[in-house]
């Protein structure tokens, strides 16, 4: 016996199969061609030619009167443009040929111009009256088009001009007109769009305006002769009943309800039920009691014999029902209740799986695919039957319910139950023990789609099965959850044999939790070990940055010294130091979340120097993003316990301006060495105080000594009368910061007029020679070296010996220049005494 044929749904999508695929498409795309060259004919392209002269009024006015259809189109589409450039023209010129061409337009021409005008009301390129006058006749004309979408497309606009009309408008302009449309003479199309328009009138007017003009009309279409039109005015019930208040609700609304839901029609009833259920808070408690919930339970009893739709839309609304009718229930009615949702939850699962999907007829798929729909909505309200029951009788009531769901066969279902395992978990609180297998079995699902949605609280689940239920103690983390490692681990590598590696970075960014989980023994043996591997094989580059970041976290809750070691020397040499430059650049992506996560002393003790030997590197985008990095490199260091880590850095970004040679790293070290300079140093009050003290406990002689030398300089270098001071807490002569702002504009300005303007081919020269004496700088050269000294704090070379806390200006700093030295004294040049900047490139320019 020969299998039967393939259908649609089960095409093999081999390789010599989409051979096929592709050859019979390219034999379409010959057919085509020569029809699409048949096209460009002489005289179609003089047709669509216009005149570049005109106007873009004039332009479409010509269109639309001359053009083709798509240049018609093409003008309304652009028609809010038009209001925005000029209003007045376009109301005068351009509308009127507009409405003509709506007469007799097509489709797509017709749904143009209904977005373009709702488009123009919300941008309220025009007055509400003047919008009203010039475009609500256009509207209201065509609501009646013959094609359904065109129809719906005006009707939807109308809708939206409703808010923003007048009461008065309203009144003549739609509500008396819509009396006669809502008569049985008049179309069912007609009486549609009046169901419609009702239900968005009533929040505009009075309730006795309601109550004598629209609710005649709405009771009217409520029993109308097609159950279209008496399920469309039902659906609309609920905006009425919001605008009339809970007294006609309960008069008028309700009897009507009553009435629909005994409807003939299954679509009618349904439209009850679901108004019904969405109006529950209007109703009193004997309402609820009395009227509704005996309509429930009718509908309830039906359901199964009547139109599986109906069941869709039951399960979708239980817990709404659950909420509203909670304490109105009776034990028997709670339980019977219950029954019947437990049944829904199984529904279909009952029928034999074993056969063959393409021996089944196609109005069984149907039903399945409906029943399917039923347990999703069932997953979907399983947090609502909590509470129904109690979270305390969950064990006894609905664990059986949830294991079901959590192993449903289809996808759907335990996509849904996944999405709401963490409001379960919340719900049962101390209970959440319970479901403990049943999140190992979500971890191991085959489909990615449901640990997708599962991990989206991963950690805040983690963190409840952590801390509740019984096994709440630090020490026994994992009593509860034997399987969570292996089950976690396997959804990694799940998530990372496959194709959807926004999962896997999403898995891995969760990761950053399991420290307040499970112990760092635990996560340096199963973990860490694959960080790094994902971190230098894995070619999604989102996944490595989740990975090194996580990875960070795991290092930083980590207490052992011997694995903190052992994972920074591997970071450095297995990254830092790579053979990869694609691993080198994950290294500075890694410094970056060390900045982040760890304390600036852990950086600059660890990573500091091997990140800046990164300007060494042979890779130009490597360099490039070290430069972007830089600032917040120097952000880490303090002052003065770090000054050597500033001079190295300050090295480094010396060499780079002297000796790069990519063109675009140049400009990106020239913009980073501006924002260098710009930031403010962390300065070490504590240490300041301490060299200061040790420095008022030098001998007299020695302070003497020292004020007569750098007086004997004063002259050579700065006027006496320039205030010099080191601001900060130690400072015995406090500088205000308004100097400090001033002197660093200063300097800002001198770099954008003077280091920028410079030619940096200079630069190369600098580390040619070196003069020993009589070395008198350059204006453009003395930018240069303004620009490379980073910052005021980086001139400020401090030791334990000589820290003053206020300054003469007359001892000179060691120069910054390239390649070049200071022709000052080599005693003098080494001074521990500092000065702003700003002084230093004074004392430059007064040299000879």
């Amino acid at each position: 016996m020969h299998p039967p044929p393939p259908t649609a749904a089960a095409m093999d999508f081999s390789q010599n199969s989409l051979f096929g695929y592709m050859e019979d498409l390219q034999e379409l795309t010959i057919i085509e061609r020569p029809v699409r060259r048949s096209l460009k004919t002489p005289e179609e392209i003089e047709r669509l030619t216009v005149d570049e002269d005109l106007s873009d009024i004039e332009r479409a006015v010509y269109l639309l009167s001359a053009g083709q259809d798509i240049q018609g189109t093409s003008v309304i589409a652009n028609l809010p443009f038009l209001m925005r450039q000029n209003p007045a023209e376009t109301l005068r010129r351009v509308l009127p040929k507009v409405r003509e061409v709506l007469h007799v337009a097509g489709v797509e021409m017709q749904l143009t111009a209904a977005v373009s005008f709702l488009t123009i009301l919300q941008e309220e390129s025009v007055s509400i009256h003047a919008y009203a006058h010039s475009f609500l006749q256009v509207i209201l004309l065509h609501l009646e088009h013959r094609d359904a979408g065109v129809s719906n497309a005006w009707l939807e606009t109308l809708l939206s001009v409703i808010e923003a009309l007048p009461k008065e408008t309203l009144r003549h302009e739609i509500l008396n007109p819509l009396v006669s449309k809502a008569q049985l003479s008049q179309t069912v199309q007609s009486r549609l769009v009046s169901c419609r328009i009702l239900g968005k009138l009533t929040n505009k007017f009075d309730a006795h305006t309601i109550k004598r003009e629209i609710l005649p009309l709405v009771k009217s279409l409520c029993q109308d002769v097609e159950y279209e039109v008496r399920s469309c005015m039902c659906r609309q019930l609920e905006n009425i009943a919001q605008g009339i208040g809970t007294e006609l609700t309960k008069s008028v609304v309700l009897p009507e309800l009553i009435e629909l839901s005994r409807d003939e029609g299954s679509s009618v009833r349904l439209a009850a039920f679901e108004t019904l259920v969405n109006l529950l808070d209007i109703f009193d408690t004997d309402d609820r009691s009395q009227t509704v919930l005996p309509l429930v339970k009718s509908f309830c009893e039906k359901s199964f014999k009547a139109d599986e739709s109906i069941l869709i839309s039951l399960s979708f609304h239980l817990g709404k029902l659950c909420h509203g009718l909670y304490g109105i229930f009776t034990p028997d009615q709670h339980l019977r209740f219950l029954e019947f949702y437990k049944k829904l939850c199984t529904l279909g699962l009952q029928q034999e799986n074993g056969h063959n999907e393409n021996q089944i007829p196609p109005q069984v798929l149907e039903q399945e695919k409906k029943y399917i729909s039923v347990r999703k909505n069932c997953a979907y309200n399983f947090p609502a039957m909590i509470i129904f029951v109690d979270p305390k009788n969950f064990h006894m009531e609905l664990y059986s319910t949830f294991f079901c769901l959590c192993h449903d066969p289809e996808v759907p279902v335990r996509y849904t139950i996944a999405i709401c395992f963490y409001e379960v978990s919340k719900l049962l609180n101390s209970g959440v023990y319970l479901i403990h297998k049943e999140l190992i079995t979500l971890l191991q699902d085959e489909s990615l789609e449901v640990l997708d949605a599962l991990i989206d609280h991963l950690p805040e689940i983690l963190e409840l099965m952590s801390t509740g239920g019984e096994s709440s103690s630090q020490e026994n983390k994992l009593s509860a959850l034997p399987d969570l490692i292996p089950a976690l681990t396997a959804a990694e590598q799940r998530a990372a044999a496959s194709l959807k590696w926004r999962t896997h970075e999403k898995l891995l960014q969760k990761f950053a939790c399991l420290p307040q989980i499970i112990s760092s023994d635990q996560i340096y043996y199963r973990f860490l070990q694959r960080m790094f591997t994902i971190m230098m094989t894995n070619n999604v580059l989102p996944v490595q940055k989740a990975a090194s970041r996580t990875l960070c976290i795991f290092l930083r809750y980590n207490r052992k010294q011997e694995q903190r070691h052992e994972v920074i020397q591997k970071l450095i040499e297995q990254l830092g130091q790579g053979k990869s430059y694609w691993n080198r650049l994950r290294f500075l992506d890694t410094c970056e979340f060390i900045i982040e996560i760890f304390s600036k002393s852990f950086f600059c003790k660890y990573f500091f120097l091997p990140a800046i030997e990164l300007t060494h590197d042979p890779v130009a985008n490597v360099r490039m993003k070290l430069c972007y990095l830089l600032p917040k490199v120097k952000s880490t260091l303090t002052i003065p316990a770090d000054k050597h880590l500033l001079q190295q850095l300050e090295m480094c970004v010396r060499k780079l301006l002297c000796q790069e040679k990519d063109k675009d790293v140049l400009a990106i070290v020239k913009r980073t060495v501006l924002e260098l300079d710009r930031m403010e140093m962390s300065m070490d009050a504590e240490q300041l105080e301490k060299e200061k003290q040790q420095n008022d406990g030098r001998p007299l002689s020695d302070k003497i000594f020292e004020k007569k030398r750098r007086d004997s300089k004063t002259p050579t270098l700065l006027p006496k009368s320039t205030p010099v001071s080191v601001p900060g807490p130690s400072s015995a002569t406090p500088s205000t910061s308004k100097e400090i702002k001033k002197s660093k504009l200063i300097r800002s300005q001198s770099f954008n007029n003077q280091a920028f303007h410079a030619k940096y081919g200079n630069l190369d020269k600098c580390s040619g020679k070196s003069s020993t004496s009589g070395y008198t700088p350059s204006a453009s050269s003395l930018a240069k070296t303004s620009m490379i000294s980073l910052t005021d704090e980086s001139f400020r070379n401090r030791n334990a010996s000589s820290v003053p806390t206020s300054f003469s200006p007359n001892t000179p700093l060691p120069s910054t220049s390239c390649g070049t030295s200071n022709p000052v004294d080599p005693k003098s040049s080494g001074s521990k005494d500092t000065q702003p900047r700003k002084t230093t490139l004074k004392s430059r320019k007064s040299n000879p």
